[in-house]
């Protein structure tokens, strides 16, 4: 991987010379094994530990096929599908390895005993296939974790209802947490020019996510003024949540966990925050039953905050353990809009605060080419920015997806992959001067905390 190295870090190579570099026939990637598949039966969710079930493998190059790219990856990030894929919860990412293999015959290669996941990167193209024009090597890039095949009318008005819609390092093969990936060209974007590489790879699912869920009309059509919950809000998902609703001119309540998590959110501007912990708001009673009183004192809490206006819409991902109260404190006429269930997929509500209230649930997952380009561009042009707070190397992989999973983290978590230190990958170091202020406000504190500019090796791309 030398050669491909260090002809990205000079900064001088043309599109002829990564033409030139020889793509080596294996390359290290964070792979779960398929003959491991049962090592956690039995055990509680929360006693499975990522860190044991990912490992650095040397795996074969994948085929380069029509539509598709192969690029070097300098950074990738931990998504919460990477936890799910790693715990094999809620069930084994090999049968979407096996059922892709045997409905697109040009995707035999996916299945393998290996699976090579990651659902972000940002680094720089090596090669395209046949039909590829837009992208070409050389292009330094970021990726969404959209692959469609759009060979059905389905998915030609709305991308994600494509009934061969799948996620990319998740239900395919050959993803981000590598040294090399395999993508459709329409999942590439070009990468922001004032970031760094580890910066630009953590936003590509979890910033597409959020403008969907809330911006697009495809979910909840946020406007100025709205009030939104968000819930985890200095997580991966709610810290972009925060930025765009802010950004939107909304009205963000943010919920977090930790008094830490509430200065994180209240350093983005927010001023209406709840920690949990100091209120130990818990909405499942026993039994499993909604304890109507904690709904109660969660909605009185969140018109002090707002001078009595409930939510117009919820942004709701958690699932189990709150989803009853999204469907209790959202407004009249308002909308919960949801995604994920990172506590559980069986939701507890009642009909009767959603029915009589004529409010909406509306389903959203990840989104289509046009709502993750549209997100990136909001990056590109600084209105919304990377929550990055910590990085790990990538034979630190299996820790950053156990701190994901134990909700240790506050924004996103990032992997390097081919980059050799943090803060490489700016090419535009005017625009990163005059955004510096709003990165570091964003930026949350993790135990690997990142450079506040390129430091050392400044000049190294």
């Amino acid at each position: 991987m030398e050669h491909i190295l260090d002809a990205i870090l000079s900064g001088s190579a043309h599109r002829d010379d990564f033409s030139a570099i020889p793509i080596p026939e294996e390359y290290t990637g964070v792979v779960v094994l398929a003959e491991q598949t049962e090592m956690f039966a039995g055990m509680a969710t929360a006693d499975k530990n990522p860190a044991k079930s990912l490992h650095l493998r040397e795996v074969p190059t994948p085929e380069v096929g029509p539509g598709e790219a192969l690029v070097a990856v300098m950074a990738s990030s931990v998504n919460y599908n990477t936890v799910w894929s790693a715990i094999f919860e809620p069930l084994s990412t090999f049968g979407f390895l096996s059922r892709y293999a045997r409905a697109v015959p040009a995707a035999a290669q996916h299945d393998r005993p290996y699976h090579v996941l990651g659902s972000d990167l940002s680094g720089v193209v090596l090669r395209t296939g046949a039909g590829v024009n837009r992208f070409a090597p050389g292009d330094r890039v970021v990726a969404h974790c959209l692959s469609v095949e759009l060979e059905a009318p389905d998915g030609h008005d709305d991308t994600m209802l494509d009934p061969a819609q799948r996620i990319w390092g998740y239900e395919t093969n050959y993803g981000g947490l590598a040294q090399l990936a395999l993508v459709k060209a329409n999942q590439l974007m070009p990468k922001p020019a004032h970031l760094t590489w580890e910066e630009a790879a953590c936003s590509g699912l979890v910033n597409s996510t959020v403008y969907r869920q809330l911006v697009s009309g495809n979910g909840a059509t946020m406007k100025q003024g709205d009030v939104v919950l968000i819930w985890g809000a200095a997580g991966g998902l709610g810290s972009y949540a925060t930025q765009v609703a802010l950004n939107g001119g909304a009205i963000p309540v943010c919920v977090v966990s930790s008094s830490e998590k509430a200065d994180l959110v209240r350093s983005m501007g927010a001023e209406h925050v709840i920690d949990r912990s100091e209120h130990g708001y818990r909405f499942l009673g026993d039994g499993e039953g909604l304890d109507r009183r904690e709904l109660r004192r969660f909605g009185a809490h969140i018109r002090e905050l707002t001078g009595g206006e409930d939510p117009d819409i919820v942004f709701e991902h958690p699932g189990r353990e709150t989803f009853g109260a999204s469907v209790y404190v959202a407004k009249r006429g308002g909308t919960v809009v949801t995604c994920a269930s990172t506590s559980g997929y069986q939701h507890l509500y009642d009909n009767r605060d959603l029915w009589m209230s004529v409010k909406r649930i509306v389903g959203t997952h990840f989104a289509n080419y046009r709502e993750a380009w549209m997100a990136n561009r909001l990056i590109d042009l600084g209105m919304v920015h990377p929550t990055l707070s910590t990085v790990y190397p990538l034979t630190g992989a299996g820790r950053a997806a156990a701190d994901v999973h134990g909700n240790l983290h506050s924004g996103k978590v990032g992997v390097l992959a081919l980059a050799p230190e943090a803060g490489l990958g700016v090419t535009d170091q005017a625009k990163r001067a005059a955004l510096l202020p709003q990165l570091l406000r964003f930026r949350g504190s993790g135990t690997h905390p990142l450079p506040a500019t390129t430091g050392p090796g400044s000049g190294r791309h």
